[in-house]
């Protein structure tokens, strides 16, 4: 399964054109994968059942990997096996009517809009750094764009006079998204007072770079993101896309509907954005239970 699982990795680059991070994720799942079944003596996919995958997750879940982690495993297991199947690799796919099991679908943490305002807030500043740090934050906020999306972006992405930002995506694909006055004006007042002072050729397009003057990094990101919200003294756990999260529960809270949020998050399958209904479920369920006389 070996040779097949790098045929299907050069598939994912070539043939879907999948970003770099999202292929060596799905290769060190899918190495565990099938070395797990290799230690068992099974090297052919038509060896596999349903039940021995079910029996692998299970068993990923007793040595404690998070919910997001194992779900992913299982999206990569599930690509492996339809493709083994329709390039005739393998007679049958095992994963065929495979759920992912409602214990491990994970509700995602967010930031009120308080708190989000907050660590914006704390990024004021006349600095060079906090200008971009700003400009940073509204950006990620108002857009809901992935970190990995917002480092690729170039000058030419943005469009402060309209008011939009073209993004490309997972699978290359491009979309647009609208964004506020408040993040227009922070990365104008970002190009104009700091972005040429800290680049050092005219052939670095990227929006964001660091003081060294290069493209900025996706570790600097969210160290920007983690050290605003301590200074904001924020106690809930972040990472890298909880102002994402946030973008998404904040939009459907105030009325927008499920179809324009999935475009702009950019998901293929309206079950990804579905998960954030669930989020303002949840949040219902506090306040009832906080408030209710009888609760």
């Amino acid at each position: 399964m070996k040779d097949y699982l790098q045929e299907f990795l050069n598939h994912l680059f070539v043939e879907r054109g999948l970003a770099k991070n999202t292929i060596m994720a799905y290769q060190r799942d899918l190495m565990q994968y099938v070395q797990h079944f290799s230690r068992k003596g099974i090297k052919d996919p038509d060896a596999i059942k349903r039940s021995d995958i079910t029996g692998y997750m299970q068993k990923q879940k007793t040595r404690g990997l998070s919910s997001s982690s194992i779900c992913r495993s299982l999206a990569a297991i599930r690509m492996f096996h339809r493709f083994l199947a329709r390039e005739r690799l393998a007679k049958e796919d095992p994963t065929h009517l495979l759920e992912t099991p409602k214990m491990w679908q994970r509700i995602p943490d967010v930031l009120t809009v308080s708190e989000i305002e907050e660590i914006i807030k704390t990024s004021q500043g006349r600095k060079w750094q906090q200008i971009r740090d700003n400009a940073i934050l509204e950006l990620l906020y108002a857009s809901g764009m992935r970190v990995s999306e917002l480092v690729d972006l170039k000058v030419e992405n943005v469009n402060t006079e309209i008011g939009y930002v073209r993004c490309i995506g997972k699978g290359q694909k491009e979309r647009i998204i609208p964004i506020g006055r408040k993040a227009r004006d922070s990365v104008v007042k970002y190009l104009e007072k700091v972005r040429g002072k800290l680049v050092k050729t005219d052939f670095n397009f990227s929006l964001f770079v660091s003081r060294l003057g290069k493209k900025i990094s996706r570790q600097s990101i969210w160290k920007i993101i983690k050290r605003y919200a301590k200074f904001a003294k924020i106690k809930k756990e972040i990472k890298p896309h909880t102002f994402r999260h946030s973008f998404a529960t904040h939009l459907l809270e105030h009325g927008a509907d499920l179809r324009s949020v999935q475009e702009m998050l950019g998901h293929s399958d309206i079950s990804t954005t579905q998960i954030y209904t669930h989020v303002d479920r949840e949040r219902l369920k506090s306040i009832h239970k906080q408030f209710h006389p009888r609760p």
